[in-house]
């Protein structure tokens, strides 16, 4: 019998799903859970039912499609393909589209409008405008009654209570809330507002559907005036947050960004206004601290001061002169005395002196072995305190 590898038996697997038609492009709807965004980009996630799991992913760039944040307990429906993960051996689906179930028609009339407006440039970051910093009069475009018209008006009071608010009371649901909420755009933008705000409160996507239509798209995208799309709860988005130069989460989020904090500005001015007086503090202190330096360098570089400190230096150089005079000449005497005991101990005459003569012939060579000489030679013996002339009587070789 042949003996497999792992990785030949999950390649065989893997390409048995492969050849398998109705597993290249299958639909399969069920509940998220075990949902990670990983930080590459990936989603990792599960469904479920009540007769099983499978495990799923949607890597980075199938994302594109994904129209909203998916999180445990949503009902979705996944398009894609169940392949092997070949690594761990285990089958998977493999995500290229995801969609919430039950947003039917609807969602993917989303869908193909984005894509169409997408490409035709209307997203594009090069056609947003900036917010200005400084907001004075306000534009609004929702529903004259409702949440979000009080969240706005609440905020922007509270963070500038002069604030100019224009609202033009639009319709945002049902039959010609379209037509309503681009007419409210366009006539705004004709008022010399600042900023435009338009937007409602949460709801299902049929309640927002007025602001997927193409027609609020293009009056969006046509203002000349920076337009901050506020529509429903964070997890909301629509077509109108694609196009508006900005889009906020909520209504009174857009209020926050749109009207600047006077309270805040106050305290920035005071904290600017304390500081510049503390930095001109500063700097008045560093000038006298200066000039009290200058003073007393102008005192130390007095000629006065500068005889005085030539006087003391000449005082402590001659000091220091007569002290290396005297230590070197203490060097010297002892260096002179070491000198004095080595010559004496290398001096004849301090052998002589112990007893010991230097023996020479006649013609003063000297004597250091009695194979220099024989009996009958005559030899002259120099001793400490002078000079033995003798004769040698007999020769005697002491080494044994």
């Amino acid at each position: 019998m042949k003996v497999y590898s792992v990785g030949q038996i999950n390649q065989y697997i893997k390409n048995m799903f492969t050849q398998d038609f109705l597993l290249s492009r299958v639909s399969v709807q069920g509940e998220v859970s075990n949902c990670k965004y990983h930080s590459s980009g990936h989603i990792y996630f599960s469904l479920k039912d009540a007769s099983g799991t499978i495990a799923c992913v949607m890597f980075a760039s199938a994302r594109k499609g994904l129209a909203f944040r998916m999180s445990d307990g949503q009902q979705v429906v996944v398009d894609g393909n169940v392949s092997v993960y070949e690594r761990d051996g285990k089958y998977q689906l493999y995500a290229s589209r995801i969609r919430q179930d039950g947003a039917g028609v609807l969602y993917e009339r989303f869908l193909a409008l984005k894509q169409e407006l997408e490409e035709m440039g209307m997203f594009a970051p090069e056609y947003k405008k900036p917010i200005p910093k400084y907001v004075r009069r306000l534009g609004v475009v929702t529903a004259s009654t409702g949440a979000a018209v009080r969240d706005i008006i609440t905020v922007s009071r509270r963070r500038s209570p002069g604030i100019q608010i224009i609202l033009y009371p639009a319709q945002v649901q049902g039959e010609g809330a379209a037509e309503s909420v681009a007419e409210g755009l366009r006539v705004l933008d004709g008022q010399n507002m600042d900023a435009i705000i338009v937007g409602r409160g949460g709801g299902s996507i049929e309640d927002l559907w007025a602001f997927n239509e193409e027609l609020v798209a293009r009056a969006i995208f046509n203002c000349h005036t920076p337009v901050i799309s506020a529509v429903g709860h964070e997890t909301d988005t629509t077509i109108a947050d694609f196009v508006a130069d900005l889009r906020a989460p909520t209504p009174s989020a857009a209020a926050e960004i749109a009207v600047p904090d006077v309270g805040h500005i106050c305290q920035r001015l005071l904290d600017a206004r304390v500081g510049f007086g503390r930095q001109i503090r500063q700097r008045v202190d560093e000038q006298r601290g200066r000039s009290e330096s200058f003073q007393m360098r102008l005192r130390y570089a007095s000629p006065q001061q500068r005889v005085r400190d030539g006087r003391q230096r000449a005082v402590d150089l001659d000091r220091l002169l007569r002290r290396g005079i005297q230590d070197s000449l203490q060097d010297r005497r002892r260096q002179m005395a070491l000198y004095i005991e080595r010559l004496r101990g290398l001096s004849p005459l301090e052998k002589l002196a112990q007893g010991y003569a230097c023996v020479t012939d006649e013609e003063g060579k000297r004597i250091s072995s009695v194979s220099q000489v024989q009996a009958g030679d005559r030899l002259e013996a120099y001793v400490a305190d002078g000079k033995i002339t003798a004769e040698v009587l007999c020769v005697e070789d002491i080494r044994v």
